[in-house]
């Protein structure tokens, strides 16, 4: 997946949970790329966020601790 896709999918998740009530919003956004995302599309997210996360929204890159790292 391009990477411009695959920041585009990850913001839309953060904005619909950022809607949500809570303070949880981050770890809801991680389990669902935990549970919905393949391991590439995971692996592919966590090499971007290394990469310093371009185009991600804040509350992505609040996630990224909470995303697990594909087997």
């Amino acid at each position: 997946m391009s990477p411009e896709k695959m920041v585009m999918m990850a913001n839309q998740i953060a904005k619909f949970f950022s809607s949500q009530p809570g303070d949880d919003q981050a770890e809801k956004v991680a389990a669902h790329i935990n549970d919905f995302w393949e391991p590439r599309m995971r692996a592919q997210l966590l090499d971007h966020a290394k990469a310093g996360g371009e185009g991600f929204d804040p509350l992505v890159v609040s996630a990224i601790g909470h995303v697990r790292e594909p087997a």
